[in-house]
C-alpha cells in the first residue's frame, strides 16, 4: 500500500475516491517475474502470500449533490503525485491521495504535510468551537474540584461558529466537495476511544499520545419512535433535561447509581442472570423510555442476545468513563482514527523502526528442518532475515485460510450539509444507535463528525454507519440512512424530507472482520509467525489493544509492554557510538542490542544507549 494504517487509515476527499476505484476493480495482480524463487534453498520452502487484499467487497458510491462539472477541479493546495492508482471515482476526478510518502522511509509521518493549519497548530475559524483535548497521565494532571482528577487541556478557542440557519443550510456542490477535499479525512473502520479504555492508557502510559490530538464527543442520541433525542448521561445532564419527568429522573438516577456498583448488591440480579438485559430492565420499574435510552444508547447492547451480567459491565464502564474528559465518555481524534497507527508510527521511527510504503512482500521462507520461519523475499528479489514475523490477516493466501471463517462488518460514509439532531452549537461529536427494525437483527452505530474534528470541510458533516454484516453494507444500512436523512436529489420533496439532513455523498462497503480468528485455524503457518487482524465491528479499541499485547507478550515474555520512553537526561550521548542515517534495510538479521537509533526531523541520528540489562 502506499498509506499508513491497512484498514485502519484515513483518507482525503480524493484519495479515498482511489481507494474506491482500486477496490472495485476486480482483477488480481500477476507476478511476471518469478526471479525471487532462486534465492530459495534446497532445505528451504515458501508460504506465498496474497498479491491483492480482498477485505472489502461491495463497494458502492453515490453523489446526491448538485453534479456540476467536477472533471477539471483539483484539490486546493494539491501537490504533484506519483500515479499509483490512476484515475479515481464514479465522478472520474483523477486526484492522488494529499498523504502519499515515498516508497521506503522511516514510520515518522511529518506531521507538516498533511495541512497547514495541523502544521502550525492553529485551526480555522470554523473549526474551533468546542475544546481540543490532549491526554496526558493523570499524576501530570491538576487535580479538579467537581470530579477529583482532571486530564483535560483545552486548547484555545479563536472563533464562534457559522450563523447559518439552521433550516437553510449553505448549498454545497460536488466540486466543492472535489475542491476541499484535503479537508476530509475518512475514517475506513469508525471508532471512538472509551475515555478509561486500553487504549487511552497505553498511549499516556507509552507517551504516544503526545503525538495526537483528541476532541470531546459532545453528545449522545437515542433513535425512538422515528425521532432523533439527546440522551442525558451526566447527573448534570438527567436534572436538566426537559425530556424526562421529575419521576423519570429520579429512577434513571437509581438505577444508574445500582450498576456503578451492582457487584455488592448480587441479590438484585441473580435471579435474572440467565435472562436478556432487557428482560431485566423490564423488571426494574423503569418507563419505557428510560428502558430504550440504557439499552441503546448507554449500554449500548443488542436486545436480543445481551445477558443480564454483559448489561451491567457495559452500563457500569460507561458511567466510569464519564467525567474524565468531558460530559461523555468517549474521545476522537482530530484528523481521523487514521492518526493513531501513525502516531505509534512516529514513536517507532524514534527509536529506529523503519516503515516501508509501497513496498509488496513475496513470500515468507521456512526452513523445511525447524520448521521456522527464516525470512522473506520482497519484490526486489531481496531477502530479509529475522527471528520473527507477524503478519495482518489480509496477507496470507486462500491457501493458508481454508479452514478460516470470516466474519463481515457493514459501513457506510456519508456527506451531509446539516446534523442529525440540529442545536445552537453546529460543532457537536455525537455517536447514535439505531435499533433493529426487526428482532435478530444488529443495531447500527451512527457516528457524526464536525469540521472541528477536522476530517470534513466547513458546512458538512462526515457521517460513519457501522454494524455486523448480514447482508451487503447498502442492503444492512440504507434503510437507517433513509429513516435519518433526505436521499432525494429532486425539487419536490415533503416537507418531512426537508426537515432531515440532506446527503451529499455517500459510499457503501463490507470489510472483513477478522478479529475472532484464532491462530490455530490458518494451515502450516510456522510458530514464529504471528497474525494480527484488521479492525473488529466494537465501539472501542480493546480488541485491537488485547491482541498487540498477546502478540508483543509471546515474542518477549520478560519484556514490558509499550514502555514509557526514557527521559531526554537518562540518555547518554556517545560521540563514538553515533550511528550514521541509511537509506534501505539492511540484510543482516542481526542488531545491535545495546543501541538503537534516534530520529530527528533534521535527519541527524543519535545512538541511545541502553542499560546494561536489556
Amino acid at each position: 500500500r502506499n498509506y499508513y494504517g491497512g484498514n485502519w487509515a484515513s483518507f482525503s476527499f480524493s484519495g479515498l475516491l482511489s481507494w474506491i476505484k482500486e477496490n472495485q476493480q476486480k482483477t488480481d495482480i500477476n507476478d511476471e517475474c518469478e526471479d525471487w524463487r532462486k534465492l530459495i534453498l534446497g532445505n528451504e520452502e515458501v508460504i506465498s502470500l496474497s498479491k491483492k487484499d480482498k477485505t472489502i467487497q461491495h463497494v458502492e458510491d453515490f453523489c446526491f449533490g448538485d453534479q456540476d462539472s467536477a472533471e477539471d477541479v483539483e484539490e486546493a493546495g494539491a501537490l504533484p503525485k506519483l500515479p499509483v492508482f490512476g484515475a479515481s471515482g464514479a465522478q472520474g476526478v483523477a486526484q492522488e491521495s494529499g498523504k502519499e510518502c515515498p516508497p521506503v522511509e522511516s514510520a515518522l509521518p511529518e506531521v507538516e504535510s498533511a495541512e497547514p493549519e495541523k502544521a502550525t497548530g492553529t485551526e480555522p475559524a470554523s473549526a474551533m468551537e468546542g475544546n481540543d483535548t490532549e491526554i496526558t497521565s493523570e499524576n501530570e494532571s491538576s487535580h479538579s474540584a467537581a470530579l477529583g482528577e482532571s486530564t483535560l487541556e483545552s486548547g484555545k478557542t479563536e472563533a464562534a461558529p457559522s450563523e447559518i440557519s439552521a433550516q437553510e443550510p449553505k448549498k454545497i456542490t460536488y466540486s466543492q466537495i472535489v475542491r476541499e477535499g484535503r479537508r476530509f479525512n475518512i475514517d475506513l473502520v469508525s471508532k471512538l476511544l472509551y475515555s478509561r479504555g486500553l487504549l487511552i492508557d497505553l498511549l499516556i502510559k507509552s507517551n504516544v499520545s503526545r503525538y495526537a490530538e483528541f476532541k470531546n464527543a459532545t453528545r449522545i442520541l437515542a433513535f425512538r419512535e422515528g425521532k432523533v433525542e439527546q440522551v442525558p448521561c451526566s447527573r448534570a445532564d438527567v436534572f436538566n433535561s426537559r425530556q424526562l419527568t421529575m419521576v423519570e429522573k429520579r429512577m434513571l438516577m437509581k438505577f444508574l447509581t445500582f450498576c456503578l456498583d451492582y457487584e455488592q448488591h448480587p441479590d438484585e440480579y441473580q435471579d435474572y442472570e440467565n435472562s436478556t438485559f432487557a428482560q431485566f430492565l423490564r423488571t426494574r420499574k423503569l418507563t419505557p423510555s428510560l428502558q430504550h435510552f440504557i439499552l441503546h444508547s448507554i449500554a449500548m447492547v443488542s436486545e436480543t442476545d445481551c445477558s443480564t451480567l454483559e448489561g451491567l459491565q457495559a452500563t457500569k464502564k460507561f458511567l466510569q468513563c464519564l467525567g474524565r474528559y468531558g460530559n461523555t465518555p468517549f474521545l476522537f481524534p482530530l484528523y481521523g482514527q487514521g492518526e493513531i497507527p501513525q502516531c505509534f508510527c512516529r514513536m517507532c521511527a524514534v527509536f529506529g523502526g523503519i516503515y516501508c510504503l509501497r513496498h509488496s512482500v513475496q513470500c515468507l521462507v521456512v526452513d523445511k528442518e525447524s520448521g521456522r520461519c527464516k525470512a522473506i523475499v520482497d519484490h526486489f528479489g531481496q531477502r530479509i532475515s529475522a527471528n520473527y514475523f507477524i503478519v495482518e490477516d489480509s496477507y496470507l493466501s486462500e491457501s493458508v485460510c481454508t479452514n478460516v471463517c470470516y466474519r463481515q462488518i457493514s459501513r457506510a460514509v456519508l456527506i451531509t450539509d446539516q446534523s442529525v439532531l440540529n442545536t445552537d452549537s453546529e460543532q457537536q461529536v455525537s455517536i447514535l444507535t439505531v435499533p433493529p427494525v426487526d428482532l435478530g437483527k444488529p443495531a447500527v452505530c451512527v457516528i457524526e463528525l464536525c469540521s472541528s474534528t477536522m476530517t470534513c470541510m466547513k458546512d458538512t458533516y462526515l457521517v460513519h454507519l457501522t454494524c455486523p454484516s448480514t447482508k451487503t453494507a447498502r442492503e444492512d444500512l440504507e434503510p437507517v440512512v433513509q429513516k435519518l436523512f433526505n436521499l432525494n436529489t429532486e425539487k419536490e420533496t415533503d416537507n418531512e424530507e426537508l426537515e432531515k439532513p440532506r446527503v451529499l455523498w455517500a459510499v457503501y462497503f463490507n470489510m472483513r472482520d477478522s478479529s475472532g480468528v484464532d491462530k490455530n485455524s490458518y494451515d502450516g503457518l510456522p510458530s514464529n509467525v504471528y497474525v494480527c487482524s484488521g479492525p473488529d465491528s466494537a465501539l472501542g479499541n480493546d480488541c485491537a489493544v488485547k491482541q498487540a499485547e498477546t502478540i508483543f507478550q509471546e515474542m518477549f515474555p520478560t519484556e514490558e509492554f509499550c514502555p514509557p520512553p526514557p527521559n531526554p537526561e537518562d540518555i547518554i550521548y556517545d560521540e563514538d557510538e553515533i550511528v550514521p542515517e541509511e537509506s534501505g534495510f539492511s540484510n543482516s538479521a542481526e542488531t545491535k542490542p545495546e543501541s538503537s537509533t534516534e530520529e530527528g526531523s533534521s535527519g541527524d541520528s543519535t545512538a541511545v544507549k541502553k542499560e546494561e540489562n536489556e
